[in-house]
């Protein structure tokens, strides 16, 4: 009986084989390169080249070729392309594990290289397995607010994917032949995934994927919940965000940080205490209570939140004044700059982020006081928060402290 995985006797599944490979591949080539693609418009969606604030990839060189300024239309964008990572990330799971389980006797074939062409394959295996695994289990900590890995989840993730998807890529290339020929069940024993010695079969190959497809349409059907309110959140029962919502009433919806969490004292943001500084480009800089901003034109929005986590909130209808108008209090009015947003936020991430000139002169681009006709409450990030359209939920700063308009 054969004792190592070296053995090609080792491995009886009479399962593997080319066809099914093939077919794992096939779905694993397009759900991957999805989440490719919109996990860099994500990327994008911070503009990191907008501010050093933005962007926690410092040294990112030529992989930061593809960026452009994020639009602000339609405003359920991020909505939709962040929803479309996590939840396609989380429903690949099973396949993905499926096609790490079809090939891992190859893993094992000796010798390690028969060729130049083999060795640039093992080699290019190396880091697709690796990056595959790197990449998913980031981005499910992540998702689960669990993140334990040492440094910051965003630059890991951002090269993670691109040291994967070159791997991937290559792979591809290298492969495509060899899968256009398993899909057509052509060269079935020759591929080196066919057991030499087949043990009795307890399911068909297509019944073997059938139970991987039940299991990626489960891991959707408990996700997929959290893009949504109501009833359907209800459903996603593995989201951190999935369930009953937060609570009821005008700010029962979800939230990422409490103020509690952020540092946030009752004290800082009273009446008495609290006051918006607004600076302009040219340093002119007013003051105002929470008084003061009411007393100004207050115009609505109804605009979502989306996280980069792949949780979002239907749209909310806010109640502030423009960010633009902020800026024609500084003599700005003409041509409103960016700004630099600062929160009251003591700990975490993204206490200061940056927007750019047409986020600020949006009409839907907010200093939101009120949401769905009541003040904010602390959680939501009373006395004062950002509201913009299509922005991650992190650039919609809560706590709002200060706004410096200026060229960045």
């Amino acid at each position: 009986m054969a004792r190592s995985p070296f053995d090609p006797s080792f491995w009886r599944s009479p399962l593997r084989g080319p066809w099914l490979t093939s077919v794992l591949g096939v779905v694993l080539l397009g759900g991957i390169t999805v989440l490719f693609v919109t996990g860099l418009l994500s990327y994008a969606a911070y503009d990191p080249n907008l501010s050093p604030v933005n962007d926690k990839t410092p040294g990112k060189g030529v992989l930061g070729f593809y960026l452009f300024p994020w639009p602000t239309g339609p405003r359920w964008l991020y909505r939709l392309t962040q929803g479309v990572h996590v939840t396609l990330g989380l429903a690949l799971i099973p396949v993905l594990l499926a096609k790490l389980w079809s090939v891992v006797p190859l893993l094992f074939r000796l010798p390690p290289a028969r060729s130049v062409a083999h060795a640039l394959e093992r080699l290019s295996l190396l880091f697709l397995v690796g990056g595959a695994l790197f990449e998913f289990v980031t981005g499910v900590l992540n998702i689960q607010l669990d993140y334990v890995f040492p440094g910051s989840f965003y630059p890991l993730h951002f090269y993670g994917a691109w040291v994967f998807f070159a791997a991937f890529v290559t792979h591809v290339a290298l492969k495509a032949p060899a899968a256009r020929r398993g899909l057509r069940r052509l060269r079935e024993e020759s591929s080196g995934l066919v057991a030499a010695e087949p043990a009795e079969p307890t399911v068909s190959r297509r019944g073997a994927l059938t139970f991987v497809g039940g299991g990626s349409l489960l891991l959707f059907a408990t996700t997929v919940g959290q893009n949504f309110d109501g009833a359907l959140r209800r459903t996603a029962l593995l989201a951190p965000h999935g369930g009953a919502e937060p609570g009821s009433g005008p700010a029962g919806f979800q939230i990422n940080k409490t103020a509690r969490y952020a540092g946030i004292r009752a004290a800082d943001t009273s009446e008495k205490a609290w006051r918006l500084v607004v600076v302009g480009r040219a340093g002119r800089t007013v003051r105002l209570s929470r008084a003061d901003l009411l007393a100004l034109p207050q115009h609505h929005a109804a605009l979502p939140i989306a996280c980069v986590e792949g949780w979002s909130t239907s749209d909310q209808w806010w109640r502030g004044v423009r960010l633009r108008d902020l800026a024609a209090l500084v003599g700005d009015e003409a041509a409103p700059p960016d700004v630099l947003v600062e929160s009251l936020q003591r700990r975490g991430a993204f206490r200061r982020a940056a927007l750019r000139s047409h986020q600020v002169a949006d009409p839907f681009s907010l200093l939101a006081l009120a949401v769905n006709g009541a003040d904010l409450t602390p959680d939501h990030g009373y006395p004062a928060r950002v509201v913009v359209p299509a922005a991650p939920g992190v650039l919609n700063t809560k706590w709002v402290a200060r706004l410096t308009f200026q060229d960045l």
